[in-house]
């Protein structure tokens, strides 16, 4: 499909506006956002309408929704700080485990599907990724304030190294969604910059993605109506572009280690931030 540059650029903008307005909804309105994941299951109609096929296709979409639920929950319950047994035990460390195991499994099945397309080198570098995930709960917390944000101390490094392969591997999987995919990779990069909140990423990148998913399943043929990128796909880029990444990333699993080793991470992981401001 032919699509002209001006099309791109107005869709790729306004699409990334739409999302860093979508997180600021999701964050500062809590509550809202527990109740509209939750609702979002009931367009499940629409995915089999809409044609999601594959099995990765089908774990990628609950593998995102259902954490984001289980987000909204922690962030409740740690919050509000609500009594019972039930929100008593989201509020204990076992959740952030479980939220880390998410993203660790999340980098993972994609990282498998990057093998199976022998993109090698790409699917090196989301292993590495996995690796140098920030620990929880020592760098991962529910704030009491500002809305009960999910924290969590990545550093920029590992921000970009995600960034990049995570588009190289969309790049390779689904060329069409390329711009499309690259938009909330945009968006959770630059929403931490606008706020100066640095430790929201994550959070960033949770809501960015769900919403990308849930339109993606329930209006199959909007993103490649509006930003074809199969154009873009040349196997070369792919093999290179992998080369890259690793390439990139081995120099930042030393710096990783390194930090860790010495103690220097307490305060490079966070920034020199402590406490939320």
């Amino acid at each position: 499909m032919n699509i002209p540059v001006w099309q791109y650029s107005i869709s790729m903008i306004g699409y990334i506006v739409l999302l860093l307005v979508i997180v600021g909804v999701m964050r500062k309105h809590y509550k809202f956002a527990h109740w509209f994941w939750i609702a979002s299951l009931l367009t499940f109609p629409l995915w089999l309408m809409g044609g999601v096929e594959g099995w990765f296709r089908w774990a990628k979409i609950l593998s995102v929704i259902l954490p984001t639920i289980f987000v909204g929950f922690i962030r409740i319950a740690n919050y509000e700080k609500r009594e019972g047994r039930f929100w008593s035990a989201l509020q204990k460390d076992w959740v952030l485990w479980f939220v880390y195991g998410v993203l660790f499994l999340n980098i993972m099945e994609a990282t498998i599907k990057d093998f199976t397309m022998g993109n090698t080198f790409n699917a090196l570098t989301g292993l590495l990724l996995c690796i140098t995930i920030p620990f929880a709960p020592k760098y991962w917390k529910i704030s009491n304030q500002k809305h009960g944000d999910l924290i969590v101390y990545t550093t920029i490094g590992w921000n970009f190294m995600y960034t990049t392969w995570n588009a190289a591997f969309v790049y390779a999987e689904s060329p069409k969604f390329f711009a499309s995919s690259l938009c909330i990779l945009l968006a959770a990069e630059l929403y931490p910059i606008i706020k100066r909140r640095p430790e929201l990423y994550i959070t960033a990148r949770v809501y960015t993605l769900a919403a990308h998913l849930l339109l993606r399943a329930c209006f199959v043929n909007l993103f490649p109506t509006l930003m074809d990128a199969s154009s873009w796909y040349n196997a070369d880029v792919m093999t290179y572009w992998g080369i890259a990444n690793f390439v990139l990333m081995v120099p930042f699993v030393f710096w990783h280690m390194w930090q860790l080793h010495t103690g220097k991470a307490e305060v490079s992981f966070r920034r020199g931030r402590t406490e939320l401001s």
